[in-house]
């Protein structure tokens, strides 16, 4: 096997409870984001861009979707013969078998899929954060600085700061000490997950770390802070760019958001650096007379005859003439029938909104059964993949709708008009 002076990991295994019903059946990596794009099309694509042709995307949590979606890593340039993209679930040795138990442990596992690849360099990656980045600067600032690790850092808003890794460096970015969420920050460099270690020190970190059964097993917990400890250069790398943790629901609403403002080029329009994706062949949108489309990323095989403002709409779906939509997300092939109207919120893949519901409602009759302040916030609703919301329901703001909702009224005449003809008979 030819070596590689970088190998890329992505860890794409997590969960992401807080992501709600978004996360029941496909990992976080591979939830739909920006019209037509996979949050997992970031860290694949800066990968491409940046130059590094051999990937490791270490899967966990409902892997299938996922796996699919990567496939043989054509749309990002990564399906050759030297390298490539490769899917690394936890798997059985001859020793043991185990789930991932932290992102250090991750790594370990593969310890024999990098090292096949003999890099000098190991980068790694969070599978679902939205930014762009090109991994050879911070590389090239990694090797002029002969730094153990490199650790990609961008500045917050201070009263943000506690809920980040936090880096303390030198008037050299060198860094001095690292704090996990503190309480009274001393810096506002928050870690990004965007790590350049150099291999051979990491190397023997992780396999220190596995036999520590007092560990947890993870890089910002464990690895940085002994690394740190034991006096090894440890560089902090500034990124001015835009960077989104999407990790909840208000910050995915908010990174769509995004993309409506009045130069989104940064982000996904920018020929220079392309977001690639396994983008399904469509029809071009279609826009009937009746439509009313203002400030909207649109995707193709849409079929809008309604009024939409300020939404990021999917390939797929079906909004009928006279649905109201405003400030919400609608992922691929969800359908919103005639006079339904929906108000900030996020409606889920093949999801059914029917006519003259309501979702996102203020009236005091909007069922409020599934509010679920957890998961939704900033008055956000929420509608699950496949849900169906029958006509006329009325749905409060930040509810979490996992299940079908049926018309009460209507459920409560049928059950008038039965007793009735039961009497009558």
């Amino acid at each position: 096997m030819k070596s590689k002076e970088c190998v890329a990991m992505i860890l794409a295994g997590g969960q992401g409870s807080r992501l709600g019903i978004l996360t029941k059946d496909v990992a976080k990596p591979a939830v739909p984001f920006g019209g037509k794009y996979r949050i997992i099309d970031f860290p694949l694509s800066n990968c491409t861009h940046s130059g590094i042709t051999t990937v490791g995307v270490l899967t966990q949590y409902q892997p299938l979707e996922l796996n699919t979606y990567i496939g043989n890593g054509q749309p990002w340039d990564l399906d050759r013969n030297d390298g490539g993209v490769y899917v690394l679930p936890p798997y059985v040795s001859a020793e043991k078998g185990e789930w991932y138990k932290g992102t250090a442990n991750a790594i370990y596992q593969n310890i024999g899929f990098i090292s096949k690849f003999d890099p000098e360099y190991v980068v790694i990656l969070s599978g679902d954060h939205i930014y762009k980045m090109d991994y050879s600067l911070m590389i090239k600032a990694h090797k002029e600085a002969n730094a153990a690790a490199t650790i990609a850092v961008i500045e917050v808003p201070w009263d943000e700061a506690s809920r980040f890794g936090i880096m303390n460096t030198d008037a050299d970015l060198n860094i001095v000490e690292f704090e996990e969420k503190p309480a009274n920050p001393k810096s506002n460099l928050a870690s990004m997950g965007v790590y350049v270690f150099t291999w051979s020190i990491l190397k023997k970190y992780l396999i220190a770390d596995e036999n520590d059964p007092q560990s947890d097993n993870d890089f910002g917990k464990n690895i940085i802070p002994k690394m740190l400890g034991d006096g090894n250069r440890l560089l902090a790398y500034k990124f001015d760019g835009y960077w989104k943790d999407v990790g909840t629901i208000q910050s995915l609403w908010e990174a769509n958001m995004n993309l409506l403002s009045e130069n989104p080029g940064y982000l996904l329009d920018d020929d220079d650096w392309k977001i690639f994706s396994r983008t399904p062949a469509m029809p071009p949108h279609y826009l009937a007379p009746t439509s009313r489309v203002k400030n909207c990323y649109i995707t193709a095989g849409c079929e809008i005859e309604g009024d939409v403002e300020n939404s990021v709409i999917f390939e797929g779906v079906k909004i009928e003439e006279g649905a109201v939509i405003r400030d919400s997300v609608l992922f691929p092939c969800c359908v919103v029938k005639k006079g339904a109207t929906v108000n900030k919120a996020m409606i889920g893949t093949n999801a059914y909104i029917g006519q003259k519901a309501v979702i996102g409602s203020d009236d005091e009759d909007a069922i409020a059964d599934f509010y679920n302040s957890k998961i939704c916030s900033d008055d956000i609703t929420l509608i699950g993949p496949d849900v169906v919301v029958e006509e006329g329901v009325k749905l409060g703001k930040c509810a979490m709708v996992t299940r079908n909702v049926k018309n009460k009224v209507e459920e409560k005449s049928a059950v008038d008009e039965t007793s009735a003809d039961i009497i009558t008979a």
